[in-house]
Formats: structure tokens, C-alpha cells, sequence
């Protein structure tokens, strides 16, 4: 039954976005929202946590659930970005499945099938990256998405797609409003997602490190809010400025090193870049105040993950709490 104050021609579809890491799921889910909601990095495994991303074509609202790459791994916290992306599956009317057409493809089902360890529903396939191939619309993928079925029989269709040149998006668009159902807008306020903006600082925080920071540093680092408040300005009464203070979570204290740099430099980079993605977020002034603190196995450390929106996943180890 459609809410009375929307339109009765609304329709709305939730769409999960899975893959491996670094197929070019957040890329993608950019591309369509038209913003940088999900953090982007060329090193895998950047996104952490599910989210909803949200854009509106004509009277069909399209939902895209966000989740990390999924990948083999018996440390605590792979184990809950994992249980993340399984999650992302629930509730879902369709589930877009990112296979990177420029690696052997076969073995990416098999190990997808592997690592998802949930019955999927509708399935499409988008075979990525297709400007990394010559002529990639004379691959046998008709032939290929056949076998695959037989690893995954719930695949319907599919589609080769390049987010960095934009081919053939406009078709997936197309066939997810052909594929949604009437029925109310479930963010009829114009909101894009179901995160906050604390949410998003931290992560634009992050992806800055992940960005200037080098080797293993990054997949060592968390971000946790200490305090956000909205002040009004003294330039302008009608305009509230966003105070934030933030502390980057490190494993070791060498990495403290690191992440400070030369005098500042590299934590002084990091909190220049995220405040310029705040302020394009907020639309107003951003006065960002960063920490480094040492957190010994942070990611092991049950308040921790659980503050990074990391629940416990049905095969976490015991792991440490805050006292």
C-alpha cells in the first residue's frame, strides 16, 4: 500500500552490490549516485562497512547496498567484513555480482560461491573494467555465464560495463527501473543513504590514509569520532560550521611515526584532503582536528570493531573487550 503523500506511480528497488575486492564496486556506485559516497582506492579492500547509496531516475528510487570485497581469511576482522557483504544480500530484490573481465573469469565464480556461503537470489552479472580489454564485446561471455550458472544458478542476465569510461551504464540503469516494483520511496526526504555524516568523515579520514600512505600502514588504520558539533557561524548566522575531532586508530608506534610524518606533514595532508570532501559534503565550513593514537591490535579488539560498525560475525574468534 503506497504511503499517501507519495506519488502513485513510486516505484523502488534495493539492489546488493557484491564482488571481490577491487572489482570496482564503489566505483560504480559513484558513478550512479553521482557523489563520492563510497571511498575509493586502487589498493583492495578499502570499504568496511555496508551502507545504503541512493539516487532517484524519473519516479524509481534505486537503493544500492554497498559492501566489502569478499575474500578468504581467518583474521577477526576479514571475518566480519565478510559476514558485512553477506549481509548486504538480506532484503535485497537483486543482487549485482561484479566479476573483473580482465582476469581469468571462471575461477572468480567459484571462488565468489566460496566466500558468499548464503543462497543468492536474482543475480545479474557485470563483467568490469571492460576498458582494460580489447574488444570485449566479442568475448564468449554467453557461453561463459552459462557455466556459471551451474555454479550459481540464480544468474539471469549480464552486462560488460567500464564505470571509468561510463560504457554501457546507461543500460544497467535502464534495466534496474524496468526491474523495479511499485511501491513508496523508502527515503522520500531526498536523503542519500542510511549513514550520518559522522559516518562519512571517517571514512573520507580513511581514504585519504589509504590514498598517501604506503605498504601495510593503511589496512592498519581506523577512524573514530571523539566529538562532532554543528556551531553556528560568527560570519553568518544562518550558516552552521562543523567541528570535528577525530583520532586515527594505529597498531604500533612506529606506525604513529608514519602516520604524523616529517613534522606533521603527512597527518596535516591527510586531515587537508578529508576536510576538502567534508566541506563538498556539508556545503559548509569544516574545522577538522586529527589524533594519532597507538590501539596494540586494534582490529582484534571486540569496542573497537564494534565502534567501527563491525558487529561480531557468526565465526568470530573470541576477541579482546575494553575493560
Amino acid at each position: 500500500m503506497l504511503i499517501l503523500d507519495q506519488h502513485p506511480h513510486n516505484k523502488s528497488i534495493m539492489v546488493s552490490v557484491l564482488g571481490a575486492p577491487n572489482v570496482g564496486k564503489s566505483t560504480l556506485i559513484n558513478y550512479l549516485v553521482g557523489m563520492d559516497l563510497s571511498i575509493v582506492s586502487n589498493k583492495p579492500q578499502t570499504t568496511r562497512n555496508k551502507f545504503h547509496c541512493v539516487f532517484t531516475v524519473d519516479r524509481t528510487e534505486i537503493i544500492l547496498v554497498d559492501t566489502p570485497g569478499l575474500h578468504k581469511s581467518n583474521q577477526e576482522i576479514n571475518k566480519r567484513l565478510n559476514e558485512q557483504a553477506r549481509e548486504g544480500t538480506e532484503g535485497a530484490d537483486l543482487n549485482l555480482l561484479l566479476i573483473d573481465i580482465s582476469r581469468e573469469i571462471l575461477p572468480q565464480f567459484v571462488e565468489f560461491k566460496e566466500n558468499i556461503e548464503v543462497e543468492l537470489g536474482r543475480t545479474w552479472v557485470l563483467f568490469t573494467k571492460a576498458d582494460k580489454v580489447e574488444n570485449s564485446e566479442q568475448l564468449p561471455l554467453a557461453e561463459v555465464v552459462e557455466r556459471a550458472k551451474e555454479i550459481i544458478p540464480s544468474i539471469e542476465k549480464y552486462f560488460i560495463i567500464s564505470s571509468k569510461e561510463q560504457t554501457n551504464v546507461h543500460l544497467l540503469t535502464g534495466a534496474l527501473v524496468d526491474a523495479a516494483k511499485p511501491g513508496p520511496h523508502l527515503y522520500p526526504g531526498g536523503d542519500v543513504s542510511d549513514k550520518n555524516q559522522r559516518f562519512f568523515v571517517t571514512e573520507y579520514i580513511r581514504e585519504q590514509a589509504f590514498e598517501l600512505l604506503k605498504d601495510e600502514v593503511p589496512y592498519e588504520i581506523a577512524v573514530v569520532i571523539d566529538e562532532y558539533k554543528d556551531i553556528k557561524s560568527k560570519a553568518d548566522p544562518n550558516l552552521f560550521e562543523s567541528h570535528i575531532s577525530a583520532s586515527i586508530l594505529v597498531n604500533r608506534p612506529s606506525q604513529r611515526a608514519i602516520v604524523i610524518g616529517s613534522s606533521g606533514s603527512m597527518i596535516k595532508e591527510i586531515g587537508i584532503r578529508a576536510r576538502r570532501k567534508i566541506e563538498a559534503m556539508t556545503g559548509a565550513p569544516a574545522h577538522l582536528n586529527l589524533h594519532v593514537k597507538v590501539s596494540p591490535k586494534w582490529f582484534k579488539n571486540n569496542f573497537v570493531l564494534e565502534e567501527i560498525g563491525l558487529p561480531r560475525a557468526k565465526d568470530s574468534n573470541r576477541v579482546w573487550r575494553k575493560k
